[in-house]
């Protein structure tokens, strides 16, 4: 290529980006759009503050932590919403008047990508589940931006199979599965919420409050999947059969998940568990935070918290302490000697089991005698708390503590076991020991001459 050939190729890409620019930036529609979205902008500053300030006192009014959390992101992407808001007026009164609309429309795509972004990124807690909301705007508003959106939808609507007479593209896909994770956001966000208005009730029960609660939540998500299924043309009748043998092998294959789930349904109909029960099943001691569709959470004394099968509950033989009520009795069996005055020890005992904090003064402790035992007169203290949930081995221990102090003062024996022996003919054995006794002697004085020598040789 010559001099004169490159100088006149490169004129003629000048002129057309000239003549590029001045039809489609420096025309006055252009301008009136850059304007239109600079008004725009500065009136979302403007306003903005305010809205925000408003939005803020009206979130810090919600209790439910989802909704707070929902209303929240919404008060954060304000501004962007009302900058939307204003390029769609915009937009429409630009094409009322026959003005091109375009770079207004690239302007609300821009604000759309990023209010979707801004709520995706503070509503959804999976960082990879944001990104690839985040991924779907951006690709959205580019392909609007293109003028690719119309073509882009034929061709996954193309992209389909045939089942019968379900027709599944890959648009019908995608239309499905973003209407049915969006409807099961919504059903878990109601579900909270009413979950949260049941528990302030005080006219329910806290068993029917959390069995409201389950089968709330189960019919919510139930419908937004059947909705979703509905809503993008799918026949559910098409499912029967399949349905059918699916039932069948979870019916054998989870057969002690099934229990567990009707076990607790049995529990919070008869209500003989409910959430902060005191309960005792097999050595396991403990009160009740959750009844959840399978298990029950049993938080013991020293922390550790037991997942407890709903099943074992309903077959295993399970003592509830605060069943009917919260009183329950404790026994002190303890024994004193046999020289003691038994009359003096139960009235120590009592006064003794008075000034613990935790017994009730009504119904009244009592001190009996149990028994008499080989070494001991036994006593048994009885006594009433209403805080099982609080341990039973520390208040006993305290009532132990005290009656040791108080019978220690006042010289009242604690008898450890100890035997009599009684020779019925001590004359008869009177010769055997006295022989033993000379054995013993005569071997002693023979060893000690034998210890000398070893220990002068050893010196």
């Amino acid at each position: 290529m010559t001099l004169h050939a490159a100088k006149a190729f490169l004129h003629a890409q000048a002129a057309f980006a000239l003549a590029w620019l001045h039809a489609n930036v420096v025309a006055w529609s252009t301008l009136l759009q850059a304007a239109g979205g600079l008004l725009a902008l500065g009136l979302t500053r403007l306003l903005a503050p305010r809205i925000i300030r408003l939005a803020m006192s009206t979130v810090s009014r919600l209790r439910t932590t989802p909704l707070a959390r929902a209303a929240e992101a919404l008060s954060r992407a304000t501004p962007w919403l009302l900058l939307l808001v204003l390029l769609w007026f915009e937009a429409l009164g630009f094409a009322a008047n026959g003005l091109p609309t375009r770079l207004l429309r690239l302007f609300e795509s821009l604000a759309l990508a990023w209010i979707i972004i801004r709520l995706s990124s503070a509503l959804v807690r999976s960082p990879r589940l944001a990104r690839a909301f985040a991924i779907a705007a951006w690709v959205i508003a580019a392909l609007n931006i293109a003028g690719l959106v119309g073509p882009t939808a034929g061709l996954l609507n193309e992209m389909a199979v045939t089942v019968g007479t379900l027709r599944l593209s890959v648009l019908l896909l995608l239309k499905g599965t973003l209407l049915l994770v969006v409807l099961i956001w919504a059903a878990n966000l109601l579900s909270h919420w009413v979950e949260t208005r049941l528990h302030r009730s005080r006219d329910i029960t806290p068993a029917m409050q959390v069995l409201a609660a389950k089968l709330t939540r189960v019919t919510l998500l139930t419908l937004a999947v059947v909705v979703a299924l509905s809503a993008v043309g799918i026949d559910l009748t098409a499912f029967a059969v399949f349905s059918g043998a699916i039932g069948v092998g979870v019916g054998f294959g989870l057969q002690k998940v099934v229990s567990n789930l009707i076990s607790g349904v049995i529990l919070l109909l008869d209500r003989s568990i409910k959430p902060g029960d005191v309960i005792e099943i097999e050595g396991t001691y403990g009160w009740i935070t959750k009844l959840n569709a399978r298990f029950v959470s049993v938080v013991t004394r020293d922390g550790t918290e037991y997942l407890i099968p709903n099943e074992d509950l309903i077959t295993q033989r399970v003592i509830n302490w605060s069943y009917s009520n919260d009183l329950v009795r404790l026994h002190v069996p303890f024994g004193i000697g046999y020289q003691s005055d038994v009359r003096e020890a139960m009235r120590l005992a009592l006064e003794a089991v008075a000034e613990v904090e935790r017994v009730l003064e009504t119904p009244k402790p009592v001190c009996l005698l149990a028994g008499f035992g080989d070494s001991s007169v036994n006593l048994e203290l009885r006594f009433w708390i209403s805080d099982p949930r609080n341990g039973t081995a520390n208040v006993e221990s305290d009532v132990r503590l005290l009656v040791w102090e108080s019978y220690h003062r006042a010289g009242i024996e604690f008898p450890f076991p100890q035997r009599d022996l009684n020779l019925r003919n001590p004359e008869a054995l009177a010769p055997v020991i006295a022989a033993a006794l000379a054995d013993a002697a005569k071997a002693d004085t023979a060893g000690a001459p034998r210890k000398t020598r070893r220990s002068d040789a050893a010196d």
